[in-house]
């Protein structure tokens, strides 16, 4: 029999596992298949989250914003395992609507859901934007400490080894996704993982932002540079490494505790992250942009089906879902995924954002070796080599026409993206009116970060 063992952290970037002490993930990557063009639906928590769950584009769904999630509308792979007999536990954060939902679990183990139901509801106002006064503290709240977020993320820890060494996980094939907080901010780290990064390597006084109306008004919205110095972008960016060996250390139990309960030749491990961190590349800190700081995740597959090595052809999140389904036996009808264990090298993948500060849709789509990002309503695209240019700096969008061309067709083959970014326009009004309107929304207190107890 085979289990799975899904396992997810929050806001790691792709490159954490270059930059960060993380021994643990490496012996998993290197021991398995090692998916280097993994990319998110979405670079932000909510719409991913919902997209992940239910094997679909976040077009698809419609789950656009940090305040519209995923409530068990539309078939999940949770569901779709209970089909087949198997009973799917979360531990950890989920990020959904509701614990009250049915989403696809039998048991929610420490859950974290939007808060109060309705999320950030400010992301709803995009036309024009919502004020955001609370972005200073991302730059307050950084440095050697303790947060509820780690306290939350130990407590997923106990809770996933405990899980794995009940002996009636041997009675029958089990799935268990388990679901830490690290190392999205905020940026404080425990003191002896801090301890292991100089502030002083990470000093950096302020980035250029790109010359581009859209991802100017992004970074406007956010604002979070401005709020640090050189000397204190070092400590956050020490305090985000720090966060990274912390995380890695919690998978490093879960993963001992698989071991130990003998079950580990039989199971299939997933490790990915919904997002990643920009962490002041560009002048961006935390998500929402298509650059690969935040649009690319680590995702690492080892056990039955999957061999060692690596595989460069682009791949989506939301190609978990059928993954998980087909080593389970169940029926992977209805996800727009694929499964990860037939790789196609000339797939393009997409990734949307439509979410706070965007002041029109935003769609990426990956494939070969290039990236083109798409602004609705008429902005001017982007196109990246991301071979020749990695950094993304050098913006191909006005010199090559054909290859721009072609990522015009395969966005298109795909999706509409004007008519995404209409839609969820115009169902994020109605949300606001269902809300009581703007006014009502701006009287509701602003947060930074969903509290680790929502539930």
């Amino acid at each position: 029999m085979t289990n799975v063992l899904f396992m997810m952290a929050d806001e790691l970037s792709w490159w954490a596992l270059e930059r960060a002490q993380m021994p643990n993930l490496v012996r998993l990557r290197d021991r398995g298949t090692n998916f280097t063009n993994a990319y998110t639906p979405s670079p932000i928590c909510v719409p991913t989250r919902a997209a992940i769950a239910t094997g679909k584009e976040v077009h698809e769904i419609g789950c656009w914003s940090s305040a519209e999630a995923y409530d068990g509308t539309g078939r999940s792979w949770g569901h779709a395992l209970q089909d087949a007999g198997v009973a799917p536990v979360s531990i950890g954060k989920l990020h959904y609507r509701s614990g009250a939902d049915d989403t696809g679990f039998v048991e929610q183990i420490e859950p974290v859901h939007i808060l109060n139901g309705e999320g950030w509801v400010q992301a709803l106002l995009r036309n024009p934007t919502a004020p955001y006064p609370t972005a200073h503290t991302l730059a307050r709240d950084i440095g050697p400490g303790n947060s509820n977020y780690i306290d939350f993320d130990r407590r997923v820890t106990k809770e996933a080894v405990a899980w794995l060494n009940d002996p009636i996980r041997k009675a029958a094939p089990w799935c268990s996704f388990v679901s830490w907080l690290a190392p999205h901010f905020p940026l404080i780290a425990p003191p002896a993982d801090f301890a292991l990064y100089d502030p002083a390597d990470y000093e950096a006084g302020p980035q250029t932002v790109p010359d581009h109306p859209v991802l100017q008004g992004l970074v406007d919205f956010f604002s979070h540079d401005v709020h640090f110095t050189p000397e204190t972008r070092g400590v956050a960016a020490a305090s985000y490494h720090g966060l990274c060996t912390f995380l890695d250390r919690q998978v490093g139990q879960v993963l001992d505790a698989l071991e130990a309960s003998g079950q580990a030749e039989d199971t299939l491990i997933i490790f990915t992250s919904d997002h990643g961190e920009m962490l002041g590349e560009k002048g961006y800190w935390t998500k929402s942009v298509m650059y690969d700081s935040a649009a690319r995740v680590p995702l690492f597959v080892a056990g039955p089906g999957f061999e060692q090595g690596v595989v460069d052809s682009p791949v989506s999140l939301i190609d978990i879902a059928p993954t998980i389904c087909a080593v389970m036996g169940a029926s992977c009808e209805g996800f727009s995924g694929v499964d990860l264990r037939g790789p196609d090298p000339d797939r393009a993948v997409l990734s949307e954002y439509h979410d706070g500060g965007a002041i029109t849709g935003m769609t990426m789509v990956r494939w070969d070796r290039w990236k083109l990002v798409h602004y609705a309503n008429g902005f001017a695209p982007q196109l990246f080599d991301m071979v020749d240019d990695p950094q993304e700096l050098d913006d191909l969008a006005q010199t090559r026409a054909n290859v721009l061309a072609e990522g015009l067709r395969r966005l298109y083959a795909l999706m509409d993206p004007d008519a995404a970014s209409a839609q969820a326009f115009a169902d994020q009004a109605k949300r606001v009116a269902a809300q009581g309107g703007a006014e009502a929304i701006l009287a509701k207190e602003m947060f930074d970060y969903t509290p680790a107890d929502s539930r």
